[in-house]
């Protein structure tokens, strides 16, 4: 792809993700720290962009930079070295867990079901809160740009799992997004009780790929969460 091509597309995609969040282009450039003529003359196809405006432009967005590219493009870097990056659609994900044993565990058990979405991990569960609620220190997320799926532990400090899950559910911006409990009870009234606050999925850990498979009909080895253009929320359950 030519690179003048290259510069459309992502423009395109910048603009795109800016309407959508319902941002102006001040209001990107003031996130971004850019000049607005900047933005402009991006979203034009006008700019040869450098690899740390486009991270300063993702930062704004609240995205991965893999989000702001359609399809695999070699982005040119100052030192001529490049990177890769996917599909748009990837769906982002929270992992809201404290062990730090169990996230390296839960990201393999991701990496053999090459799982490539972009995946944000808080430890307790008022970070948790403040990411979906984009407050304190993501107070600067867009409002609109809630992970598609939340994989959650019970057992977290500050905020517990079950109190995280049921302020979710309670709260009419973000009922929808699907819930997967990670937890090592394997008590019924967890279950239940996750279950009656409005769980999509109940996990055992520790999370393997036989595990993880089972929030998903539709896991396999090439499996990737993807946004649905129809559909304000996403079954990813049996």
């Amino acid at each position: 792809m030519a690179n003048s091509d290259v510069q459309k597309v992502f423009g395109a995609v910048v603009r795109d993700w800016r309407s959508h969040l319902g941002f102006s282009q001040e209001e990107l450039a003031e996130r971004a720290e850019l000049h607005r003529t900047y933005i402009s003359d991006v979203e034009r196809g006008a700019r040869n962009i450098s690899l740390g405006s486009i991270i300063k432009l993702a930062h704004a967005l609240d995205i991965s930079v893999s989000a702001l590219f359609p399809e695999s493009v070699p982005i040119e870097k100052n030192d001529d070295a490049k990177i890769n990056v996917h599909d748009r659609n990837l769906v982002d994900v929270l992992l809201v867990e404290d062990n730090a044993d169990d996230v390296e565990m839960t990201l393999q058990a991701f990496k053999k079901a090459r799982f490539s979405n972009h995946v944000h991990v808080v430890n307790n569960g008022a970070k948790a809160l403040d990411y979906v609620f984009c407050r304190g220190e993501y107070a600067r997320r867009p409002a609109k740009a809630h992970p598609q799926l939340i994989l959650l532990d019970l057992n977290l400090p500050k905020v517990s799992g079950l109190d995280v899950l049921r302020r979710i559910k309670a709260d009419k911006r973000t009922w929808h997004i699907p819930v997967a409990v990670l937890t090592a009870s394997q008590e019924s009234y967890d279950r239940a009780e996750c279950q009656r606050l409005g769980a999509e999925h109940y996990i055992t850990k520790p999370v393997n790929f036989q595990r993880l498979s089972q929030i998903t009909p539709q896991l396999n080895l090439d499996w990737a969460l993807l946004k649905s253009p129809d559909s304000k929320r996403r079954n990813v359950g049996a």
